[in-house]
């Protein structure tokens, strides 16, 4: 085995994503097969990281949306990500414990919510969206009293009545499915809908489930160490074994882990000589599946300091960017973000940048303005909010 020298592990990390053009003119599900779940959180992430694998616009996505082609469900950690279909009994399965269960026991540990009490309104919230979909204030509505107001205390905790308990139990046990009220990804406005055939019905057994999200893992984010799927899973060290045991991942250097079957390529893998850049979102499969942003920096780029919410970071410490990244052949070499008010993209390269970088920055623009429109990191950004990450990307570029 060769040594793992950064360029190529960086450029296979890319590869397994699609980012390198094998995607291209493939189906949105296919890209979230081989690539990976992307995480949702209200913002363009998913729409963003498709359309760099595929080439698919927004209505493209919006329409497999629509169809169940893929779908946005609590999944690894209990946090949201769009899943291909065959994958829905899957992500429901190793999501199960973390969000739903965790802010029920919070509500009858500080808000006097009994079990009995959220089983009542699990049970009135099922009958009431039998004829169509309802968003939570007409479902409130509908359900009357079976839904209590939690209080000011609630509201410091983050729940002003008992309905997103229910619903977000009932979500995650596939009784229940989040319907876009207006088709798209990115704007967290949702109405709910009675999920029949429930996915979870030929679903996998949890110790099953958690082999399979062990396998997919280290397909999409391979060679990662055991800690990174701790991260990404959520499972505890003893499960993860557990969960990676049957697959005989080979160490291929310093803990990395890889499937048996991915190891001939990986060893012969050589990374293309031209560039070819993707303007990704923070929460990129690339960046995000192993939280650990070092390996994509070269040296030099990686000790520059990047502008977070928290103060200015060296970018190899960091786990998450702030800013979207823009990146070639798996190393990130530069920053970029949208600007709302002026309507334009705002990026900087670490290096100059070449005509191919500038073409694809030119063309990016153009799909966001035609596509999205605005380009929101997560569900309460706004272009008011990213003002100041605006203009620390614009100091870097004039500096």
């Amino acid at each position: 085995m060769r040594p793992m020298d950064a360029a190529p592990l960086r450029g296979w990390w890319w590869a397994r994503q699609g980012l390198d053009g094998s995607l291209t003119g493939k189906s949105v599900a296919d890209a979230l097969t081989q690539g990976g779940w992307m995480r949702s959180v209200g913002g363009a992430g998913p729409y963003l990281g498709l359309h760099a694998r595929t080439g698919a616009s927004r209505a493209e996505i919006d329409a497999a949306v629509a169809v169940l082609a893929i779908h946005e469900l609590p999944s690894a950690r209990g946090c949201t990500y769009v899943l291909p279909a065959a994958d829905f009994a899957l992500g429901l399965s190793v999501g199960q414990g973390f969000g739903d269960d965790a802010q029920i026991a919070t509500a009858k540990k500080h808000l006097g919510v009994t079990d009995a009490e959220v089983e009542r309104l699990r049970e009135a919230v099922l009958p009431a969206v039998e004829a169509g979909p309802l968003d939570p204030r007409a479902l409130k509505d509908r359900v009357g009293d079976a839904v209590r107001s939690l209080g000011p205390d609630g509201k410091k905790r983050g729940l002003t009545t008992t309905l997103p308990l229910a619903l977000g139990w009932l979500q995650s046990h596939g009784e229940l499915r989040r319907v876009p009220l207006d088709g798209r990804l990115d704007r967290q406005r949702y109405a709910y809908a009675r999920w029949r055939p429930n996915p979870l019905g030929a679903g996998e057994a949890d110790a099953t489930a958690q082999i399979g999200l062990a396998r997919r893992f280290f397909a999409w984010a391979g060679p990662a160490t055991l800690p990174h799927f701790v991260a990404f899973s959520g499972f505890g060290v003893k499960e993860a074994k557990a969960a990676v045991a049957p697959l005989a991942l080979v160490d291929v250097g310093g803990g990395a882990l890889l499937l048996p079957e991915d190891v001939a390529a990986f060893s012969a893998y050589t990374p293309p000589s031209a560039p070819r850049y993707a303007f990704l979102a923070n929460l990129d499969g690339l960046l995000l599946h192993r939280r650990e942003l070092a390996p994509l920096f070269d040296p030099a780029d990686g000790a520059r300091t990047i502008w977070t919410e928290r103060g200015e970071k060296a970018g190899s410490a960091l786990n998450d960017l702030d800013h979207q990244a823009i990146v070639d052949r798996g190393r990130i070499v530069g920053l970029w973000d949208w600007d709302g008010l002026r309507g334009e993209l705002v990026w900087h390269s670490f290096a100059p940048a070449d005509a191919a970088l500038r073409e694809e920055a030119a063309r990016m623009e153009a799909w966001i303005r035609e596509n999205l429109g605005d380009v929101r990191s997560f569900s309460l950004d706004s272009p008011e909010s990213r003002q100041p990450r605006l203009e620390a990307l614009r100091r870097s570029a004039r500096g």
